[in-house]
Order: structure tokens, then sequence, then C-alpha cells
């Protein structure tokens, strides 16, 4: 690389195609997408529903593989055959707890599944559980937890295991507003303590800018595409109520706004026509 370090994720030329029902034509999700993530940036994708952003998160994930194009972690080929990508952990808009569990057998699953010895996994998940601000409801199950401590609970769930990279989902969008944004100053302030690399997706134009350094905008369906990158040049550390007030955090909604607004319309109108 010359010398310039590799970003965490580099997609390159990205096209999804799947195969159209009862043999008929292929259908374009994702279509010649270039995007960056670098080392410990927090980037997050809006755009019309079912444009293709979760597509484009399962293949930094390496569940899916791109019909053409190429992934590419902290500089290195993903190749979805081989496996997963190990350096990303993975947060789903649905709980993926496991039930039978506790929170604190839920917290350390994945460590055990490693091979790391129970007393040790049980140790860093209580102290994972102290960090999401859910100490003492280690013995609860997700069935006995509001909605916001099982987010809270997924969030250790995945940050214990120190993945490099983070994938999310839509995590909050099934919350209340003010457990929301909670949620979200939460996960700023974990992520402040080491800089993961974050791939954030969202519907949520508000909740893109408050968290973000960059926000990318993609186009309506089929055939996604970026269409605007823009740098979220707000002061950190950030509470994402306060920030929403300021007039930057406006001004620069009402320019990504209006570059959104018009994909959103065409998403619409094709859905009404569907």
């Amino acid at each position: 690389m010359n010398g310039i370090e590799a970003p965490a994720l580099a997609f390159s030329g990205v096209t999804c195609r799947f195969a159209g029902r009862d043999g008929g034509a292929a259908y374009t999700a994702v279509a010649d997408t270039t995007l960056r993530v670098a080392k410990g940036e927090f980037v997050s994708v809006v755009g019309p529903t079912g444009c293709g952003k979760s597509t484009l998160l399962n293949v930094a994930a390496g569940l899916l593989a791109p019909s053409a194009g190429t992934v590419e972690v902290f500089g290195e080929r993903l190749v979805a055959a081989d496996g997963v990508n190990r350096r990303a952990g993975y947060m789903f808009q649905a709980d993926a707890l496991m039930p039978w569990r506790t929170g604190l057998a839920n917290v350390m699953a994945g460590l055990e599944f490693r091979g790391v010895p129970a007393g040790e996994a049980a140790a860093r998940a209580e102290e994972w559980l102290r960090r999401v601000g859910l100490a003492g409801f280690g013995d609860r199950y997700p069935h006995q937890m509001s909605g916001g401590m099982r987010k809270r609970l997924a969030l250790a769930q995945t940050l214990i295991l120190s993945p490099d990279i983070l994938l999310m989902d839509e995590p909050f969008s099934a919350l209340d507003v003010q457990t929301r944004q909670l949620m979200e100053n939460e996960l700023l302030a974990l992520w402040a303590e080491d800089r993961k690399s974050v791939l954030f997706i969202t519907h949520d134009l508000e909740e893109a800018i408050a968290l973000s350094d960059r926000v990318v905008v993609l186009s309506a369906g089929p055939g996604t595409r970026p269409i605007g990158d823009f740098r979220v040049d707000l002061e950190r550390p950030r509470d994402v109520s306060e920030i929403r007030m300021t007039p930057a955090f406006l001004d620069l909604h009402r320019e990504i706004w209006g570059v959104m607004k018009e994909e959103v319309l065409k998403a619409y109108q094709r859905q009404k026509a569907a």
C-alpha cells in the first residue's frame, strides 16, 4: 500500500444479482458499488427502504458473495466461500439472543465457542454486562428484559469478541424514541473507547448524522449505488439528542436530504406500482 494504511473495509465495483422468480429475469440489488471505511471510522449508510443496504452489510460480513467486484478487509481479499469475515462483529436488526440462555450465558457464548475456559469467559462476560449497564441482570433470560436491555445485551455479546469492524443493521429501529437515544449514546461511548471501524445501516437520516463521521446515501433500487458521500464535521463527544438542535446539524440534514429525497420518492412510486 506504499505506506498508506489499508481501509478496514473496501468495496470495489461490487454488484449483487439474485435469480428471478420462476425463471424470470435476474434482479440486480446492488450495482458497481465502491465504498471505503477507514480504520476507526464510523460510517452510516442511508437510503430508501428496500434499496439494498442490508445486502451490502451481508457482503461485508462474508455471508454473501458478490456477483462481481471485490471486498477487502484491512487489505486482504474477502472470499465468502472461505467463511465469514472473522474480523467483524454483526449486530442484527432483530435480536440474535438465545432465549434458553441467561443474559450472562448469552454474552459469554461466543468466547465459549472459541474455546475460552468457562471461568474466564464468565468473568469477561460479567465485565461487559457492567460496561453496558446490565450489572446484576446476568441471571435474567431475554424474555425477562425490556427491549433496551436486550439491545444492551446484544451489544455486549458482539463487543466481547473484540471485533475490528462492527457491522450494524438498523439495530435500534424497533425501540421507542427515548430508549433509542439512550442506546445511541451508549454505543458512541463504547465506540469512543477503542474506535472500532463501524458500518451502520439505518433508514433514519437523523440517527446517521448524529452517530457518524461520514454518511453515504444510496440510490433507490434496483441497481443501488452510492450517490452521495458526506463528511460529518460535528464535534465529539456528542449527545445525540442535543446535537440534533444545532445549526450545523440542521444544515447538514438539509443538504443530505436534498440528495436523498428524490430517491425515497422513486422507491415509494415503485412500491405503489408493484
